[in-house]
């Protein structure tokens, strides 16, 4: 594994020179305000060919993007909005991720009266044939009057969200909890994936392994927390992404099954 490739941008455009391996450039965009008083801007990586980056939930082989807006004023909150990550095969092993960019849409939300002033620093990963860690500390300029549609069309690729909810049986194993969840029936082919995430990031979960019952999509994945040890699991703290091609839904909990 290489070092930490650390690296400082502004909103002014930075030399290719600067920059850590297969990251071509970094930068928050201006975006715009809403009617409500959110800022909505996005991050934009643009990558070297060949070169990947990785979704929240990448997988084992993954590394997923960490924000800290600790150096922002007047910010209450910031809402990542996720674009379907593509399924990628790094050395034998599948992960969710981005080639060549990822434009993730943010929703900022102020603490109170007056703009927001955002800053952030990102922890990501750079993929070709080993991962290289980076961090960028990125401020994005004013906004601007009107909407931006690069934005706009990243966020209609955010997976589409189901109102039914997976049958799920949770089981203890020697290190922590299994979960075995079947989709509802019409989900999904033999050429689909499933990402199984936990509410508290903390928890480790392993990439499912993919199964079928009758017509409906199986996914087995292993949960396992700092004790090491089996834990309390609340269904509702589930959450699955189903990718199909150029497709995604999300179940949000899931029904207990016996």
């Amino acid at each position: 594994m290489r070092t930490l490739a650390m690296l400082c941008l502004t909103a002014l455009p930075v030399m290719a020179q600067d920059l850590p391996p297969g990251l071509v450039s970094a930068e928050l965009l201006p975006g715009w305000e809403t009617p409500q008083g959110h800022r909505i801007t996005a991050l934009r990586l643009e990558l070297e060919p060949g070169w990947k980056t990785y979704w929240r939930s990448p997988g084992d082989a993954g590394m997923p993007p960490r924000f800290d807006w600790q150096g922002s004023a007047n910010l209450a909150q910031a809402r990542l909005i996720w674009p379907r990550p593509e399924v990628i095969d790094s050395g034998g092993e599948r992960t969710l991720g981005y080639h060549r960019q990822l434009l993730l849409p943010i929703e900022l939300l102020p603490a109170g009266p007056g703009p927001i002033e955002p800053r952030v620093t990102v922890d990501f990963g750079l993929c070709l044939d080993i991962c290289v860690p980076a961090q960028v500390a990125l401020v994005p300029p004013p906004p601007g009057a009107d909407p931006d549609p690069r934005i706009q069309a990243a966020m209609a690729l955010q997976p589409r969200q189901s109102e039914q909810q997976p049958d799920c049986r949770i089981d203890p194993i020697a290190d922590g909890m299994q979960v075995t969840a079947t989709l509802p029936s019409g989900h999904g082919d033999d050429d689909s994936d499933v990402a199984i995430e936990m509410a508290d990031e903390q928890i480790w979960v392993s990439a499912p392994e993919l199964g079928r019952q009758g017509d409906r999509i199986t996914a087995r994945a292993e949960l396992v927390a700092g004790t090491g040890k089996p834990f309390a699991v609340d269904p509702a703290d589930l959450r699955l992404t189903l990718i199909d091609g150029g497709d995604a839904v999300e179940f949000d909990g899931c029904r207990m099954k016996d």
